[in-house]
Formats: C-alpha cells, sequence, structure tokens
C-alpha cells in the first residue's frame, strides 16, 4: 500500500493545476480574439504614425497642405463567412473595387490589403459592418483644406507621401525632410480669382478659364487658378474635371495683349518716339502673298497710341516690322518668352515659335499670333514691362523682399508703358478693367484659335493683363477665358474687351483692398446750380 501523499507533494500538484488552467484560459482568450469574437478587428496602434512631410503654408501662415492619420485596412478572408458578401460591403464602405477584392479573397492569401488611407468617416463604416479579421495598420493621409481651390497649383501625392504634380513635387525635397514650406500664395486672393473665374467662366459658358496674381517686384505668386479642377482630397473625376494646369502647361497664341511687346521693344529702338505719330490703316495690310486685317473696323488712320488703345493688328504689325526680325527675335529671348519658364512649379510648357523668322513671323508676332507661350511665361515677361524695365523670377516661395534683376528694357521705355497700359484702359478696349480709385492699366487679348484647317474666326483664346496701381506698379492681373461665348449682355460679343476685360476688373475690386494698395479719391465734377 503507497504511503499518502507528503505536504509538498500536494503543493506541488495544486500549483500544477492553477498553471494549467492560466494558461489554458490565456489560450482560450487567444483564439476568441482572434477568430470567434464576430466584431472584433485587430488594430496595430502600438507603433508610432509615420508623417511623411511638411506643411505647406500660405504667406499668412494659412494651412494649404497637412498630414493626417490615416489607416491601411487588412482583411484575413479565411474568417469571412461569405466572402462574396465581404467583398461587397467592404468594397462600399472603402470605395475599394469589389472585383479586386472579389478575386483576392477568393484566393489562398493569408491576408489582403482591401484600402490605404481611410479616411475617420471610412473607418466607422467598415466598423459597423460587424466582420472578423480585420486589421489596420497605422499610416497618414495629406489633406487640402481648400480643395479644388487650389488643386492645380498645390498638386497632389501618391499614397506613399511622395509628389506627384504641382508644388507638391516642385517642393517635395523640401517637405520630405518634414520641414514646413511657406508659400508666396495668399489664400484670400487665391479664393478671389477662383470665383471670379469660375463665375466668368460659366458666364460665357467658356471651355477653361484660369488666372495668376504676382508681385511685379518680388516675381511672388499670390495666386494661380485653373480651371476647370478636381478635389485633391477624393481625386474621384467627374465629367468635366481635369488635372491639367492650364496656365503652366497650356501654350497660346495670345493675340493683342502681346503687343506690349512690340511697342516695348520699338520704343527701346527708337522706332517710334512720338506717340501721336499717325500710321495709316486701311482695309488690310499686304505682306508678300498675305493681308492682314482687323478684327474690328479701324479708322483710315490711328495715332500710335490708339493703335494700342484700339488693339490694331495693322498698326501693330507695321511697328514690328521697323524693329526687324532678328532684333524682335533677340528681345523675346531676353525677355524669357522663347524658353520654358522656370519655378518651383514643374509643370512648365515650351513656347512654340516659328523656326523661319522672316518679315511675315515678324509682322505676325507683333500682333500676338504665330508664337505660343504659357500664360505664366507672359505674366514673368510682362512685369518686367512695368516694373522699371528689371528681370523677375516667378517664385511660389515667400519672398517679399525686391528680387528685380537685370534691365531688359530702359526705365524711360517702363514708364511710357505704363502709361500706355492706362491709356488702353481709360480710352481704349480695356474700359470695362477700369476701378475707379485703383489707376488700372492693361491690355486686352483676342486670338483665333488654330484648327485643323486654320484659324478659327469664332473660337477666341481671350486675355487681359491688368497692372495696379499703374503709376507705382505693384500687382499683376492676368486672366485667361478660353473658348468664352458672347452674351444678351455683351451684345453677343465675345472679344477680350467683353469677356476678361471684366474679369479682371472684378478681382482687382476685391483684392486690392486686401492686399493693402490705397484707394485714391475719385474726382467728381459738379455742375453749377442754376441761378
Amino acid at each position: 500500500m503507497n504511503p499518502p501523499p507528503t505536504v509538498f507533494q500536494r503543493r506541488i500538484v495544486i500549483g500544477a493545476v492553477i498553471c494549467a488552467a492560466s494558461f489554458a484560459l490565456v489560450g482560450a482568450r487567444l483564439v476568441d480574439v482572434t477568430l470567434f469574437i464576430p466584431r472584433a478587428t485587430v488594430e496595430r496602434q502600438t507603433a508610432p504614425r509615420e508623417i511623411a512631410r511638411g506643411d505647406l503654408v500660405d504667406r499668412n501662415a494659412e494651412l494649404v497642405a497637412r498630414d493626417l492619420p490615416a489607416d491601411d485596412l487588412y482583411a484575413r478572408p479565411a474568417l469571412f463567412k461569405n466572402r462574396p458578401l465581404a467583398a461587397h460591403q467592404l468594397a462600399t464602405a472603402t470605395g475599394a473595387d469589389e472585383r479586386r477584392l472579389a478575386q483576392l479573397f477568393a484566393g489562398k492569401h493569408g491576408t489582403v490589403l482591401v484600402a490605404r488611407q481611410l479616411a475617420p468617416e471610412e473607418r466607422g463604416k467598415v466598423k459597423s459592418l460587424g466582420l472578423p479579421g480585420l486589421e489596420y495598420q497605422p499610416d497618414s493621409k495629406r489633406y487640402y483644406p481648400d480643395g479644388r481651390m487650389t488643386a492645380q497649383v498645390v498638386g497632389v501625392t501618391d499614397p506613399d507621401g511622395h509628389g506627384v504634380s504641382g508644388l507638391e513635387l516642385g517642393l517635395n525635397p523640401q517637405l520630405r525632410d518634414q520641414h514646413a514650406v511657406e508659400t508666396s500664395l495668399d489664400m484670400r486672393v487665391q479664393f478671389v480669382l477662383d470665383h471670379e473665374a469660375a463665375a466668368s467662366m460659366a458666364q460665357f459658358s467658356a471651355r477653361a478659364a484660369g488666372g495668376v496674381v504676382m508681385d511685379v517686384r518680388t516675381g511672388e505668386i499670390l495666386a494661380l487658378v485653373s480651371l476647370p479642377d478636381f478635389d485633391p482630397n477624393t481625386r474621384d473625376f467627374g465629367d468635366g474635371e481635369s488635372v491639367r494646369n492650364i496656365m503652366a502647361q497650356n501654350v497660346y497664341e495670345l493675340g493683342s495683349v502681346f503687343k506690349i511687346f512690340s511697342f516695348a521693344l520699338a520704343l527701346e529702338n527708337h522706332t517710334i518716339s512720338n506717340l501721336d505719330e499717325r500710321l495709316a490703316i486701311g482695309n488690310g495690310y499686304k505682306i508678300g502673298r498675305y493681308t492682314i486685317h482687323e478684327a474690328e473696323h479701324m479708322p483710315a488712320t490711328l495715332a500710335v497710341r490708339d493703335v494700342l488703345a484700339l488693339s490694331s493688328n495693322i498698326g501693330a504689325a507695321q511697328i514690328a516690322l521697323r524693329s526687324g526680325p532678328t532684333l524682335q527675335r533677340a528681345y523675346l529671348t531676353r525677355m524669357g518668352l522663347l524658353a520654358p519658364v522656370e519655378s518651383e512649379l514643374p509643370e512648365a510648357a515650351r513656347p512654340l515659335y516659328p523656326s523661319n523668322w522672316g518679315p511675315v513671323e515678324t509682322a505676325t508676332i507683333g500682333f500676338g499670333h504665330g508664337i505660343s507661350v504659357s500664360p505664366l511665361a507672359f505674366v514673368a515677361a510682362a512685369a518686367s514691362i512695368v516694373n522699371g524695365g528689371r528681370k523677375v523670377q516667378p517664385t511660389f516661395l515667400k519672398h517679399p523682399q525686391d528680387a528685380r534683376g537685370e534691365q531688359v528694357i530702359s526705365p524711360a521705355t517702363s514708364a511710357t508703358m505704363r502709361e500706355l497700359m492706362r491709356y488702353v484702359v481709360t480710352n481704349g478696349t480695356g474700359r470695362q478693367a477700369n476701378v475707379p480709385g485703383y489707376d488700372v492699366g492693361g491690355k486686352t487679348g483676342s486670338a483665333e484659335k488654330v484648327g485643323p484647317h486654320g484659324y478659327q474666326a469664332h473660337k477666341l483664346v481671350t486675355s487681359f493683363c491688368g497692372v495696379f496701381p499703374i503709376d507705382d506698379p505693384h500687382y499683376l492681373v492676368f486672366v485667361v477665358l478660353d473658348e468664352p461665348h458672347g452674351t444678351k449682355a455683351t451684345g453677343g460679343l465675345a472679344l477680350a474687351g467683353n469677356t476678361a476685360a471684366p474679369l479682371a476688373g472684378h478681382v482687382i475690386a476685391r483684392i486690392a483692398p486686401l492686399l493693402g494698395v490705397p484707394l485714391k479719391p475719385v474726382a467728381v465734377t459738379v455742375g453749377k446750380e442754376n441761378s
């Protein structure tokens, strides 16, 4: 007969039982968590969230782009009772491709990526499904608080946090270092430009519209708008939405707005010296086998100043021919118009211009046809015309110091051009851009678009270059409308004076007070009372 267990043996047995029970409980709990709790998800919340990029802010420290916490969602299909249903539910909740999920769930994959960078509301929808075997991996997602308003200029990133367009791409090295970057943009000005461009695009049923606001002394771009646009936060493209930045990626024959360069060159080389000199206009101007015509009826003769004010093609062609092909080409090269514009914005279209630059090409370029440039390149060159004649480099970084560089035209020529551009607004085609108290100067441009069989008379690109205050220029506003249509209010006319000029005037009237431009008192003529 075996002796009864000792006290120590009993204690050993009791301890073993307790240990076994403890291990069994822990094991059961692990199985319960991973397999059998129907609404459970496994979340790796211990790993720190990686913020891939620094903030983008405007010149007043307003947030333009920021990385925010988000989650990547994974699933274990083996735990789904109904895999096709799970694919449908998850696709509906996250926006993922249902067909892709169904194919992956039907395979032998242990873990499947459902969707990346879920927003909080999407994660809430997923949780409400009560599906087992879901797992969240901490991540971050780029957020653009102003949405569409900055889509083309700011650009977007890919899911891995790399810039793929706009300033997100152009400033990628700085942002990847997680440094906040202060841009030159002013979101107040951006809002006004976007609002007015959209309103004019709708009013004139245009295919596209856009604009740029630049400080002509520093080269800073305060606003850039390109329409149609898209929502950079969702990137769900519908009809009529576009990622293309027409202000930087498109090139246009801009028409008569280009005449400011012809006049500046003629003043610079003294081929015109008297603004009251009269030029013969007539009904057409022949060069070889070509005849230049006017867009509108013109008098038989025009003073030089009225050639610009009334936008005479024949007069501008004669003025350009006085300079000649060699001087014209060298001058436009010096102005930066024969090369892609350089800035922090990576989208930069190459200009189109003739390889054979003879008298016909000189005359045509003189009034803004036969050469195509991007609106941003035009803005950079036009700034030099009015800022005292010195070249500026367009920049999207805050740089409030005067950055005027090489003298490309004389201060005297620049002063005369400001006088002429003010005359265009007071006495010429730019009247609808006039804003009382801000002394706006400018130039209209109406260009026929080129089609498969030549120029199309009823398809125009209209633009306006406005500068204010013209006696001491600080800001330049350039706007463009692609294929605007006349309205009842414009008498069916779609020329720049009817479409682009009023758009620029509306923008200037709203942004001038925001930018602290002093309002000058407007003279009022009071008649004498009858006695």
